[in-house]
């Protein structure tokens, strides 16, 4: 009798692993799909984590109201929202909570930092990650064939950048201040490689952490170099402060980033100091991208203002679900074997991948503060 028990203890439990491993069915209605989304939810990165997550809302919510049929039969997106609070650890665990929750592909995470040592959970469980906004080369360059993304590298962003700072900046001595992490460091050593080849001349190179917020150490040392462009790789909880504070030191050159810096809650920390400060974004400007203006109306009539790297959280749904469709199934090895054949038009432009799992062809635009907001200066494909 107890022989019997364990048996069928046995099977429910089989039966279970397998529901979660490709959905649940409901009761009455479509099958759940779960697709996770991780992004920092709390801390100083709030305000883009939300963004990220609200973009792949945006997405799963159109895609369910159009309905999705796989293997002839209804089924019915879910949204994991996870918080990694951009910190590397709590990222680990939070990717293995979705793979043990049963998420079949992971939309994120939003920084290099966090993206990179979840992806060696999602490629141990054999499921599909596409980052929206991890822009470090390190990330595709493990060769997990799970990892993708939408948007340019560091390798392109940064090259871009550094032949800007010496080109069209006129920058002959550059200070680099960077903040340690994947993503910033990452940027920097782009940055650092592409601007001495234009021929300019690095008198520094200087780090901080991800939540520093006072600088004056770093930057009384470098106007002793009398540098006329500092770079910083980091986000903007940092680089609105380093704005102001290197007003108030007195030094008289141009602050340039990447990404990191280059939305709205930059020039609100930054204020007035945001004047003039040159910053970079993967991809064209939201109302160039071919779907960016009437996505624009879209996601802010119902999540406010965009950030960032919403219409690529998006548009990162949009090439999944594409997967998907191609291989008739949300098991992710079926999946896994299309996503190399994706091919759609985003509202970004044309989403594809090349053999490492980078989009093919990113562009890099390069825009200047001016009077409270981003002025486009140059578009480098």
């Amino acid at each position: 009798m107890q022989a019997t028990r364990f048996s069928i203890s046995a099977v429910i439990v089989a039966m279970t692993l397998a529901l979660s491993a490709c959905g649940e069915k409901t009761a009455e209605g479509p099958e759940v799909i779960r697709i996770g989304s991780v992004a920092p939810l709390t801390g100083p990165q709030t305000h883009i984590g939300k963004d990220n997550e609200n973009g792949a809302r945006l997405a799963v919510d159109e895609i369910n109201a159009q309905g999705l049929e796989l293997g002839g039969k209804k089924v019915k997106l879910e949204l994991l929202g996870e918080d990694d609070q951009a910190e590397p650890k709590t990222a680990t665990i939070v990717a293995q909570k979705l793979v043990d929750a049963g998420a079949v592909a992971v939309i994120g995470h939003l920084n290099s930092g966090t993206t990179i040592p979840a992806s060696k959970i999602y490629h141990d469980a054999g499921i599909p990650q596409i980052s929206p906004s991890a822009t470090a080369v390190a990330y595709t360059a493990q060769g997990y064939k799970t990892a993708y993304r939408v948007m340019a590298n560091d390798a392109q962003q940064g090259k871009a950048l550094g032949q800007y700072a010496v080109g069209k900046m006129g920058a002959k001595k550059i200070a680099i201040i960077d903040d340690r992490t994947a993503y910033g460091q990452g940027l920097a050593d782009e940055f650092e490689k592409a601007a001495k080849a234009a021929g300019g001349e690095v008198v520094a190179r200087e780090f901080t952490n991800d939540k520093a917020t006072d600088f004056t150490a770093i930057l009384t040392s470098i106007k002793g170099k009398n540098p006329d462009l500092v770079f910083f790789g980091g986000m903007d909880p940092q680089g609105g402060p380093m704005a102001q504070q290197l007003k108030r030191l007195g030094l008289s050159a141009r602050l340039l980033g990447g990404d990191g810096l280059q939305n709205v809650n930059f020039l609100k920390l930054a204020g007035a100091d945001a004047e003039g400060v040159v910053a970079s974004s993967p991809g064209l400007p939201i109302d160039s991208m071919p779907g960016g203006p009437e996505f624009r109306k879209r996601f802010e009539a119902k999540y406010g203002v965009i950030q960032v790297y919403a219409p690529y959280a998006y548009d990162a749904v949009y090439a999944l679900v594409d997967a998907m469709k191609r291989a008739n199934s949300a098991e992710p090895a079926k999946v896994l074997a299309e996503l190399p054949k994706v091919e759609i038009q985003g509202v970004t432009g044309p989403v594809k991948f090349d053999a490492k799992g980078d989009t093919v062809g990113g562009a890099v635009t390069v825009y200047e503060a001016k009077g409270g907001a981003w002025q486009v200066l140059e578009t480098v494909k």
